[in-house]
């Protein structure tokens, strides 16, 4: 780990763990996360972690509130079990535990499979420690659509999804663009008012794909203030032939360079793990890459990015906003502070 990784705030946006935590403890391995993640965040110098509660398909209809719930009471039972951990529900709970030594996690909602078409369950989630928030994954759900059904027949958010976005402004929720299909990003930006975090995408101009966002989008994030996590454990988000830390980096150049380098962190999004073992691999259709091609695969590469960035020049000040100083900000102004009470 280079000196300087060694001594910013890193955080990662997007972190797919609990899944396989929860996937092992089911499985007579409960020591998983001390064995394998915890390791791996201190060696990649992860001081926030921000942990995505994901809904599989077969829990996306009647099961996906107990499925959600289950999930986040398993994050808050793997803090009381490491103390290392602390579920933090404001940016000065954050600043607290990174001052203590410890691993600030930050309950995310992947989908919002669980609030169904309630827009009044989003102060339920807010109770339970939920502070960042994405209406849609990859499909359709009562309250937005995802990227993966960008066609003609896609919609924006419902009259529903637009009440959540509202509420989650007044409750000190952060809003997560990703994975939140054209029609929906444009709504959201046009009627939010806060900074909000696009936790795990990309530059479509550096790589096309559908999940990732266009110039126009990431002006639009960084006008509002918010931050753009880049989703480098994802090959074919950075590059489906060369995904490697030089790739990761020329999506931050562009990045700076059509937005600003106010707007740029990390959200690398490692699900490999995941997929190997809990379905024995994921193929890329069409795609010939692989996750064990990807040069960004574990917490523990991170610090290649930090040198990929310092040899092209980039500044301390500058790498040290993309690594963590960009996502506390936004986190820090935004949650758990009602809209309410925020700075003007």
């Amino acid at each position: 780990m280079t000196r300087l990784h060694d001594e910013a705030l890193v955080a990662d946006l997007h972190n797919d763990l609990i899944l396989l935590v929860d996937h092992f403890d089911h499985r007579g391995r409960p020591d998983y996360f001390g064995d394998f993640w915890l390791p791996e965040l201190r060696a990649g110098g992860v001081n926030v972690q921000v942990l995505p509660v994901y809904i599989d398909e077969q829990f996306q209809s009647e099961g996906a509130l107990r499925r959600t719930l289950l999930l986040i009471e398993r994050i808050h039972r793997l803090a009381e079990q490491y103390p290392q951990l602390v579920v933090c529900r404001t940016g000065s709970d954050i600043a607290r535990a990174v001052a203590d030594g410890r691993i600030a996690l930050v309950i995310a909602l992947e989908g919002a499979h669980a609030l169904g078409q309630d827009p009044e369950l989003i102060r339920t989630m807010e109770r339970v420690g939920v502070r960042v928030v994405s209406l849609a994954h990859m499909g359709r759900t009562l309250l937005a659509d995802g990227s993966g059904v960008d066609d003609s027949s896609c919609g924006g958010l419902t009259p529903q999804g637009l009440e959540v976005l509202a509420e989650m402004e007044r409750l000190g929720i952060v809003y997560d663009l990703s994975h939140l299909g054209i029609a929906g990003v444009e709504d959201v930006l046009e009627h939010a008012s806060r900074p909000l975090l696009a936790t795990h995408s990309a530059c479509r101009a550096v790589t096309d794909i559908h999940r990732n966002l266009t110039d126009a989008q990431l002006k639009g994030v960084a006008d509002l203030g918010g931050v753009i996590g880049v989703a480098a454990a994802i090959p074919p988000f950075i590059d489906p032939g060369r995904p490697t830390a030089a790739r990761v980096v020329d999506h931050i150049e562009h990045l700076a360079s059509v937005a600003s380098i106010d707007a740029i962190a990390l959200g690398p999004d490692f699900v490999d793990d995941y997929y190997q073992e809990v379905y024995g691999g994921w193929a890329i259709p069409g795609m010939e890459v692989t996750w064990e091609d990807s040069e960004i695969r574990r917490p523990s590469d991170l610090p290649r990015i930090t040198e990929e960035m310092a040899a092209r020049g980039f500044t301390d000040t500058d790498i040290t906003k993309v690594l963590g100083g960009n996502a506390m900000r936004v986190l820090d102004e935004v949650m758990g502070i009602p809209a309410a009470t925020s700075a003007p």
